[in-house]
């Protein structure tokens, strides 16, 4: 491909403003496909869990042809908890479109993604998404957005950004929101505004071959393939070439297989040139972040900075009563031959062994992070426990010990404010800024990343299901202090047994259950929550007595509440640090630590 003709742009923002609808948007209004061919929503999001979720995890690269020239599209994800990805791939990009909802405006990720852009020197087109949404204030969101650039300090020629506003489910983009839409509007407009705003790649295809690997792909034929940017030189099929890696050491490797990306899918070409985005095989140890270089002449690029883990937890083998009996992979070698593969494609994730159990600690960006990674091992067969999300403290020069503190954005009805700040107030937040508009109230918060841990179902609660809350990493502070996330006590089963229909409706006024009749059991294991601050030792399992007497009365119906369902992101929230929750490929269980005492 003509480099002259290539464009390669991230698309970045904060979670659910648009990015994946965008993009197949473009895609379909690119003519890629055909007019009878069924295609999916979100094509970008390939993976199970990205599916159910309607989140994005993991970057992908995909592109399309418009006026002759080939765009790559790089979707990143939106989460604060997978900013290593956004990190690594901005390597590839030449510029940036910045998605930001009409009616939300900027929020922490779009903060987030946004200085990582300018820190990577990329033009930025502004896309003003969802601009059809009753409640949409365009002016508002670009006053908003010009002064968070301010506050980001772009330089000036960067101030002067692009601005198109678009509705991506409704498939038009406009170059002023009050333009008329014409035969239902089209997204020419931004694939013009690429083209027009987004400088070719530059490099020089006579220089020694440099690719810094960005993701990882894999194929079930060719092993691992890594994705990267050819920055320099070319690459041929059958081409001996350098891994230049981490450690400054070099392997010398052959490439078997070039891939080019057409649309959401890979095609397989013979070479590849200076600013084309490719996944090469031929390494089957390749990591995010090697370089693949020119063998005589070897020339490695920088290394990929990422900005460290803030929380951790233990991953260890599972030892409950019921251990084995689910799970394909059960033992501390499976595991942490797991985690070894992980880090090879995540640079944010890092383990290490337990010096006092058999076990790791595992640290990432969020309980987010961390969940998603337990999620796709149990869904793999594994089976293991893990323990309370612990925020990785620091010490200063002067020895200070320092916490991380999370940038909090919550918007809530005005009716609701109240009991939001009032909780916000005990989890040692710091209040920064509130406006009002519309009878919605906008609460920005500095706040301990240990008071975000297993506030969400709380703020639910407290807003009725409609308040909205995000939030980013900001910096270390000093220490806040002791932070108290669960008052109540829980509900734990004596001995094993399986769960009795009546019994557990005579525990019902005792706290609310989150185990159904017939559950099997095992002593130790957490059944409900306590109404009162203790734990309570409880028989799930007593049957009614029965008697050759009939009473009035005595035959009334058990009438149970619907036990409380908790995914495993309530439950690694909810559970203190004497808990564990045992995760198997079919269930996810609270329990207490082999060994503690019980409070009563």
């Amino acid at each position: 491909m003509e480099q002259s003709k290539i464009r390669n742009v991230a698309i970045i923002a904060h979670v659910d403003h648009g990015k994946t609808t965008l993009v197949d948007e473009l895609f379909k209004q690119s003519g890629m496909f055909r007019d009878n061919q069924a295609v999916s929503e979100r094509l970008m999001d390939s993976g199970d869990i990205e599916k159910e979720r309607g989140i994005t995890i993991t970057a992908k690269n995909g592109s399309y042809h418009y006026d002759d020239h080939m765009i790559n599209i790089i979707d990143t994800p939106g989460h604060a908890d997978f900013g290593g990805q956004v990190e690594r791939v901005l390597r590839m990009a030449d510029g940036a479109l910045l998605l930001v909802d009409a009616q939300e405006g900027p929020m922490p990720q779009t903060y987030f993604v946004l200085k990582k852009a300018l820190e990577n020197h990329l033009p930025v087109i502004v896309v003003i998404n969802k601009i059809d949404k009753p409640a949409a204030r365009c002016d508002w969101v670009v006053d908003q957005v010009f002064d968070l650039f301010v506050k980001l300090n772009a330089p000036d020629h960067i101030l002067d950004f692009p601005i198109v506003y678009a509705s991506a489910k409704e498939g038009y983009a406009l170059l002023n929101p009050d333009d008329e839409i014409v035969d239902g509007g089209s997204m020419e407009c931004i694939s013009r505004m690429i083209i027009e705003q987004t400088p070719a790649p530059v490099g020089s295809v006579d220089a020694p071959l440099q690719m810094q690997v960005g993701t990882i792909d894999y194929s079930p034929y060719l092993g691992r393939l890594g994705i990267g940017k050819v920055v320099n030189g070319t690459m041929t099929i059958n081409q001996p070439i350098a891994v230049a890696r981490r450690d400054g050491s070099l392997t010398p490797v052959r490439i078997t297989k070039i891939y080019r990306f057409e649309c959401d899918g890979k095609v397989s070409i013979e070479s590849a040139s200076v600013g084309e985005i490719v996944a090469v095989a031929g390494m089957d140890d390749v990591n995010v972040g090697v370089t693949f270089t020119d063998l005589a002449n070897p020339t490695p690029l920088p290394l990929i900075e990422i900005d460290p883990p803030t929380i951790s937890m233990h991953f260890i083998p599972n030892d409950s009563p019921f251990a084995g009996r689910e799970g394909k992979y059960v033992t501390s070698r499976h595991i942490g031959d797991r985690l070894e593969k992980e880090i090879l494609s995540d640079v944010a994730l890092r383990y290490e062994p337990l010096t006092d159990a058999v076990g790791f600690k595992v640290s990432g960006r969020g309980e987010l992070h961390l969940s998603i990674l337990i999620e796709n091992m149990r869904r793999e067969g594994f089976e293991f426990q893990v323990t309370r999300p612990q925020v990785i403290m620091r010490e200063d020069d002067n020895g200070q010990v320092l916490e991380p503190y999370e940038t909090l954005t919550v918007d809530v009805d005005e009716l609701y404010q109240g009991p939001v700040i009032e909780k916000l107030g005990k989890l040692k937040g710091q209040m920064e800024e509130m406006t009002l508009a519309n009878g919605m109230v906008r609460l920005i918060y500095k706040i301990p990343t240990r008071g975000l841990l297993g506030y969400k179902s709380q703020f639910m609660t407290d807003t009725k299901g409609m308040g909205m809350m995000a939030y980013v990493f900001s910096e270390y502070g000093p220490y806040a202090g002791d932070i108290i996330n669960r008052v109540n006590g829980v509900l734990i089963a004596k001995e094993t047994c399986v769960a009795v229909a009546f019994a557990l409706f005579n525990l019902q006024d005792r706290g609310y259950l989150i185990v159904k009749p017939g559950d099997p059991l095992y002593a130790g294991q957490i059944v409900g929550e306590h109404a009162r601050a203790a734990d309570l030792v409880v028989n799930p399992a007593k049957g009614k007595k029965l008697t050759n007497m009939r009473a009035s009365g005595s035959d009334e119906a058990v009438i149970l509440v619907p036990a409380k369902a908790m995914t495993l992101e309530d439950c690694i929230a909810y559970i203190n640090d004497d808990e564990l929750v045992e995760v198997t490929p079919q269930s996810i269980r609270l329990r207490k630590k082999p060994g503690v005492r019980i409070r009563s």
